[in-house]
């Protein structure tokens, strides 16, 4: 029977293991952007902790074996538990020492874990289990705990719970493993009661972070954004957040601002109107990202579209925006309307897998900030929006900042040309964003900036168009390679560019 336990003690350790480095991977990857070097690094520093720790195992003498597995459980159960917690409440209360703390979590949990098995072993062999059948079973459950939390990961626990609650969850998981041993045990262990009043602690903890953990993570958000969270959740693809201060609201995408209700106007207002007044023809259209409705808002104004298809990858961001009173007013209603087609699915494998041609794109994804992002500024993404634009149609693209990320903006351009399209490059100031770019593309051979709209606008009219088609001395061409797939140099200029300002 003790050796059953203490196989199945595998299982859940071999879980809760991967968890925290899972855990640690999503969540940096949400604050800091760059996933393939975020996962890189921290799977590498937590390899490295795992092998520290079963170097570390053979100093435990033989006779205590068991109880420096439990303590190991509590510890691990104690920091993971907690390391998602104190790594947002960090970052969020004093930003610069984020990724100090990350890595000391990461190496930490790492050796803890690296501990675990050698020390399961030890206490099976103590028990006369035959070599072959203790590496296989150890093995075994240990690959199958992996794969368990591997899948349930992204379909359930980072949706469902969040990263925070998912963190103290599996440290309650850890401290059962202590708590399990000790029971099995307990004739085999010395000072049984202060290690199950510690045990008991350490599992008050974690509860108390279990269910506070919406609390904590308000508190955070609130430090981080700086205004009364009205709506947050964490979906598989991202973290969205809703801000209010007095009649402003604010969406943020994993930390980052996407729009200010003060001033959206002008952003929609130049990434929408001079394709469509340029189109009085244009009867489709087709919008990729824009979830939140408002460049759809700006797009059904014109009576000549017949028909718009909106593609987001996230549903609760279109849900968002569709059944909440104050968002649905601001797009107003735009998602419901009868002309437009919602889609939630990836903007690339749906250009692929679909063949309608539209009359004008308009393409509102978030910042190339990570290479999931990066592959939308692509040339072979480019490429298939070209085949589903017609002849004589007009995409326009948000293109991040000419002024503070012009190595970013310019090489989006050049992506955009090696696709085999026209480019029109332009910008325009925005105050919650500062100077903001666009790029807008075409086969055709020739366009010229409207001198007058149809429509009545907040902001654009012809002496504010000409100036975004005009570029001053600081924000001239710079000559960059297209971001192709399998380099994506894109995100690394973004991500060079933005750093000297985020100092």
């Amino acid at each position: 029977m003790t050796k059953h336990i203490l196989i199945l003690s595998v299982f859940v350790v071999a879980s809760c293991g991967l968890a925290y480095e899972l855990i640690a991977g999503a969540l940096s990857s949400y604050l800091l952007g760059d996933s393939v070097f975020q996962f890189s690094t921290i799977i590498g520093c937590y390899l490295f902790a795992m092998g520290v720790g079963a170097h570390l195992s053979k100093y435990v003498k033989d006779g205590d074996v068991l109880a420096r597995f439990v303590d190991i459980e509590l510890a691990v159960g104690f920091v993971g538990g907690l390391s998602a917690a104190v790594l947002f409440l960090t970052f969020s209360w004093m930003g610069a020492p984020f990724r100090s703390m990350l890595y000391v979590l990461v190496f930490f949990v790492g050796a803890m874990v690296g501990m675990e098995i050698p020390l399961v072993m030890r206490a099976l062999n103590a028990r006369q289990t035959a070599f072959s059948e203790l590496v296989s079973k150890v093995l075994t459950f240990d690959y199958l705990g992996a794969l368990a939390v591997s899948v349930l990961f992204p379909l359930v626990l980072a949706p469902q719970l969040g990263l925070v609650r998912t963190g103290f969850l599996f440290g309650m998981l850890n401290v059962g493993v202590a708590f399990w041993t000790m029971h099995a045990f307990r004739s085999e262990l010395a000072n049984i009661g202060g290690r199950v009043l510690r045990a008991s602690a350490v599992m008050f903890v974690l509860l108390c972070g279990f269910a506070a953990s919406d609390r904590l993570v308000q508190w955070g958000e609130h430090a981080l954004v700086g205004d009364n969270v009205v709506y947050s959740t964490t979906t598989p693809y991202q973290r969205l957040v809703i801000t209010k201060w007095k009649d402003d609201l604010r969406l943020y995408i994993n930390g980052n601002l996407q729009f200010s209700s003060r001033d959206e106007y002008r952003y929609h207002e130049a990434l929408v109107h001079p394709v469509m007044e340029s189109l009085p023809w244009a009867r489709t259209v087709l919008v990729l990202g824009g979830g939140d409705g408002l460049a759809l808002r700006e797009v059904l104004r014109y009576p000549n579209v017949a028909q718009v298809t909106l593609v987001d990858l996230d549903p609760a961001m279109t849900q968002a925006f569709s059944r909440r009173e104050e968002l649905v007013t601001l797009n107003k209603g735009a998602l419901g309307d009868p002309r437009v087609k919602v889609v939630n699915a990836d903007a690339a494998m749906w250009l692929q897998e679909n063949e309608e041609v539209f009359d004008a794109i308009l393409i509102d994804f978030p910042d190339p900030s990570s290479f999931a992002l990066g592959k939308l500024y692509s040339v072979p993404f480019y490429g298939m929006v070209k085949r589903h634009l017609s002849a004589n149609g007009m995409v326009a693209v948000q293109s991040t900042s000419p002024f503070f990320a012009p190595h970013a903006y310019w090489t989006i351009d050049a992506t955009l040309r090696e696709a085999g399209l026209q480019t029109w490059p332009y910008h325009l100031y925005v105050p919650s964003f500062g100077e903001w770019g666009f790029v807008l593309a075409s086969p055709q051979q020739k366009f010229t900036p409207p001198a007058q709209y149809r429509l009545q606008m907040r902001y654009l009219n012809a002496e504010t168009t000409r100036e975004m088609f005009a570029f001053p001395p600081d924000m001239q061409r710079l000559d960059m390679p297209p971001n192709r797939l399998n380099t994506q140099s894109l995100v690394h200029e973004f991500e060079q560019d933005w750093r000297k300002y985020l100092r």
